[in-house]
């Protein structure tokens, strides 16, 4: 049967959510302020919020998951670090803000080239990223692609360490979810609300936050542009059975890369598990388990996510990316080719 048609795309994303979120003036007392800004890439405009740019901190990139914006999961958090780190937290291609092109490539190597060209056109050097969910995948296709220009690894409730997923995600990658997806803007405000709570139920014991968070990805998913890139990532990354790709076998390329792994206790999207098991793997990862935290830790609790952040930051050293060891680990047979 031939795959549903991808609903019409538009370039940008004119904001998802009725009131804006705290950036400059509104930001609360005490807090760094968070700037939003756009830049073209490829013809294609990137929105990105910005803060801590004369703190002398290191440079942090923040990735956010599939259906999701900077702004709706990184912004307390980056109220809090802007005075330790120089954070930049994209939109990635075909969410938030960020252009939403039709004929766009929405894979993960796609993902990890244009953060890689933000990062140059931007101007920095060397940067730890900082992926969650979806991000996380990103994250370390970038690592595993760019690895000169990968300072540190943040992994928070990461995709890609496992087959495991939600029943949600699962169906979000079964035949037909683009044809359910062109319903949503014939949908009343009242009926996505409706329509959240009902898929809820299939999230036992998820926190609030995960549920606030589920509610602003339908309401997305009104833009047309939000919709068709949606149905395209998950048509790479999921399938019924749950995630496509696995990054796993990969990890032991980044031993000499600093690698913190955050997960919530209570994630009912991701388990927990996976995170523990990447940390088994790489042997001089640290691990953080928030135990009342769900998929989003960073923002249920952003100031514990800060303080451990900024603890990795100071107490990790890097080095420069060295094509020899790569070569040597890549054709080491006790590695390649084990299932890692």
């Amino acid at each position: 049967m031939p795959a549903p048609a991808l609903p019409a795309c538009q370039s940008v994303l004119p904001g998802a959510f009725t009131s804006r979120p705290r950036i400059g003036s509104d930001t609360p007392d005490g807090a760094a302020p968070v700037a939003r800004r756009t830049i073209r890439l490829h013809g294609h405009q990137v929105t990105y919020l910005e803060t801590g740019e004369h703190s002398g901190g290191p440079a942090v990139v923040f990735l956010h998951g599939l259906a999701s914006s900077s702004s709706s999961t990184w912004l307390p958090a980056l109220e809090l670090l802007g005075h330790d780190v120089h954070a930049v937290a994209p939109d990635l291609l075909g969410h938030g803000e960020s252009a939403k092109p039709c004929s766009g490539d929405y894979s993960l190597g796609a993902y990890a080239t244009g953060l890689r060209d933000l990062i140059v056109a931007l101007g920095l050097d060397r940067v730890t990223v900082v992926g969650h969910s979806f991000g996380g995948g990103v994250a370390m296709q970038f690592a595993y692609q760019f690895s000169e220009l990968t300072e540190r690894l943040v992994l928070v409730a990461s995709g890609g360490l496992g087959r495991e997923v939600s029943h949600v995600l699962r169906a979000a990658g079964l035949p037909g979810t683009a044809l359910v997806l062109r319903t949503l803007p014939a949908m009343t405000p009242s009926w996505l609300r409706r329509l959240t709570h009902t898929i809820v139920r299939l999230l036992p014991g998820g926190p609030a936050a995960d549920v606030e968070e589920l509610g602003r990805a339908w309401v997305s998913f009104t833009d047309s542009g939000a919709r068709g890139a949606f149905v395209q990532t998950v048509r790479s990354t999921l399938d019924g059975s749950g995630q496509r790709l696995d990054g796993t076998g990969r990890l032991y390329l980044l031993a000499d890369t600093p690698v913190l792994l955050v997960a919530g206790a209570r994630d009912a999207v991701i388990p927990v598990a996976h995170s523990e098991a990447a940390h088994q793997l790489l042997p001089g990862s640290r691990l953080q388990i928030f135990d009342r935290a769900g998929h989003f830790p960073h923002s249920e609790q952003p100031g514990r996510f800060a303080d451990v952040l900024v603890t990795f930051l100071a107490t990790s050293s890097t080095q420069r990316a060295d094509r020899t060891a790569l070569r040597r680990r890549l054709l080491d047979p006790s590695t390649s080719g084990c299932g890692r």
